[in-house]
């Protein structure tokens, strides 16, 4: 009877153990909506932001037409649990004072055009970030989270570099 409660007991540590381990590194699960919002994202943001050599004026529909769906996807992944990653991402893309997505369109604005030598740094770290996003969302593995943590925390001031 003694054998019994101790196996009983030792199971009963071994699935609580498991269930708080679980639970301690919950991630949403891959999302074939996010994954495919967020390949048309890449997609448009990179044929604007070739088109960024011409006035900023002549494409500002087509802009605003990008921001929209951005915001779209923010406000879905925003209300998915165990996503922090993910929308933190998002909103660093639709941020104006980073130097991603937003703040890229922001620099053209102001200029009016962008030099060919801006628009293609700006570009491959752009896109470098969909890219990372979008490994993240299929893969969901220790690698691609530390990879799209490393972007979000560079383009992140820490306190008093506000």
């Amino acid at each position: 009877m003694k054998h019994l409660k101790l196996k009983q007991l030792l199971f009963f540590i071994a699935i609580s153990f498991a269930i708080s381990s679980c639970n301690s590194t919950r991630t949403a699960l891959f999302d074939q909506y996010s994954y495919e919002k967020t390949i048309k994202l890449k997609v448009e943001t990179d044929q604007l932001i070739s088109k960024a050599t011409t006035p900023y004026s002549a494409n500002q529909e087509e802009i605003e037409k990008l921001f929209l769906n951005l915001e779209k996807l923010v406000e879905y992944e925003k209300n998915k649990p165990n996503n922090e990653i993910t929308f933190e991402m998002l909103k660093m893309l639709n941020d104006k004072d980073k130097n991603l997505l937003a703040g890229f369109f922001k620099h053209w604005e102001t200029k009016g055009v962008a030099s060919k030598s801006f628009l293609q740094e700006s570009k491959k770290q752009i896109l470098e970030a969909f890219d990372l996003l979008l490994q993240y969302e299929i893969k969901k593995d220790k690698q691609s989270k530390e990879a799209l943590l490393d972007l979000i925390n560079l383009n992140t001031p820490t306190y008093g570099q506000r």
